[in-house]
């Protein structure tokens, strides 16, 4: 038996045995998912699964053991990705910290910062939130305003950030501030990272249309930020941003190629199954719609984990981030539109009787789609991305 033939008999004894069975069959149920932090709530089955990933250094397979990873190769993070799918459970831990800021500090922190943040994150005690997006700097990131002020070893941050997912629940957060008001526009950008409890932070939900309230409005009042929390230099900033930027655009095209979310095209057959009461869908036409999503999320599937099994190797991101970024979420939107096809008029549901559970669910569902090629950069700035980075066309 091979040393990898080993690491998955003991990978797959180990999920079997000492996982809690009531997680299995939860691997894309948002109320499985374990994203840590000081004002979680879980489970006593949750915190089970987050003890032993963390003693087993699956919370972040491939990071370096001294930061609390598991210092595992990319063939082993993909043999435990496949397992893990297997028995559909959700991972150990999940959240910015191990897909977004982890990445961004091995690359560009200090050996004080990694030391100080990165065991922190493995081991889901603190949960983190991005602050970029601004009322006037959204898709023209580069226009932020968000201020910070000099004043010897520390800055005094003033400003407003929007967009802050899941800021209410965080602890900390990334956060781009102008440092140099007179640069030119991406010049003059600092990345900081900030602790929420410091005083002058305030923090707001704002309730989406699908009625849900992910995102928050979040404001700085002479927020005292030390120096020690610059990433990489003062206004240097943008450089990093746009690394971070590229482990977010992979983060949300995972979301829509993973297997997992390959499953949902599987769910759309069922759906439409029992919406006409047979094995075979009568209509010839949305057959073949069902046809085309099927093969279009397993298509997608394996390429984006093609990117996977490269980053595992320790490939950073590049442009292909962007293309995956518009194609996931344009075709969750695909999916969600098929679906309100399939189900009719019972997808106009909202609530009240009449309508089932999964289709009150459907219409939150394709309101929500329609924010997916907005976040992370909106589908016209990805074009944009493509068309310069990739295609190599000129900006003019």
């Amino acid at each position: 038996m091979s040393d990898l033939e080993r690491f998955r008999a003991d990978t797959r004894a180990l999920l079997e045995n000492e996982v809690p069975k009531s997680l299995r069959g939860h691997g894309s149920d948002p109320e499985a998912q374990i994203w840590g932090g000081k004002k979680e709530r879980r489970s006593p089955d949750q915190d089970a699964w987050l003890k032993l990933g963390i003693e087993r250094g699956f919370t972040a397979p491939t990071w370096p053991k001294e930061y609390g990873g598991g210092g595992y190769g990319k063939e082993q993070a993909a043999v435990l990705a496949q397992e893990l799918k297997r028995l559909d459970l959700p991972a150990p831990l999940t959240g910015f910290g191990l897909s977004m800021i982890g990445p961004t500090l091995l690359q560009f922190g200090t050996d004080e910062q990694k030391r100080e943040h990165l065991p922190r994150i493995t081991r889901g005690e603190i949960r983190w939130c991005q602050g970029y997006s601004e009322p006037n700097a959204g898709s023209d990131l580069a226009s932020l305003q968000c201020s910070a002020a000099d004043r010897g070893d520390h800055y005094i941050v003033n400003g407003q950030k929007t967009w802050t997912s899941y800021g209410d629940k965080a602890d900390w957060m990334f956060l781009l501030v102008r440092t140099d008001p007179a640069a030119k526009k991406q010049q003059g950008i600092t990345f900081v990272l900030v602790d929420l409890d410091t005083p002058g932070v305030t923090i707001r939900p704002i309730r989406l249309i699908s009625g849900a309230s992910p995102f928050c409005e979040s404001f700085f009042e002479n927020v005292r930020v030390l120096k020690s929390n610059v990433v990489s230099e003062v206004n240097q900033g943008w450089t990093v941003a746009k690394a971070l930027l590229g482990h977010e655009r992979e983060m949300i095209a995972a979301v829509f190629g993973s297997g997992r979310n390959a499953a949902r095209a599987g769910s759309v057959v069922s759906v439409a199954k029992r919406q006409f009461g047979q094995d075979r869908v009568p209509d010839p036409v949305l057959r073949d719609r069902l046809a085309q999503i099927l093969m279009d999320e397993k298509c997608f599937e394996l390429t984006v984990q093609r990117t996977a099994d490269a980053a595992r190797a320790g490939r950073r991101p590049g442009p292909e981030s962007s293309l995956f970024k518009i194609y996931g979420t344009e075709l969750n939107q695909r999916r969600q539109e098929l679906l309100c096809s399939i189900r009719g008029p019972d997808s106009l549901g909202w609530e009240g009787e009449g309508f089932a559970p999964d289709a009150l669910q459907q219409t939150r569902d394709w309101l929500r789609s329609r924010g997916n090629t907005i976040e992370g950069g909106t589908s016209e700035i990805q074009l944009n991305i493509i068309a310069k980075r990739v295609l190599g066309l000129p900006g003019d």
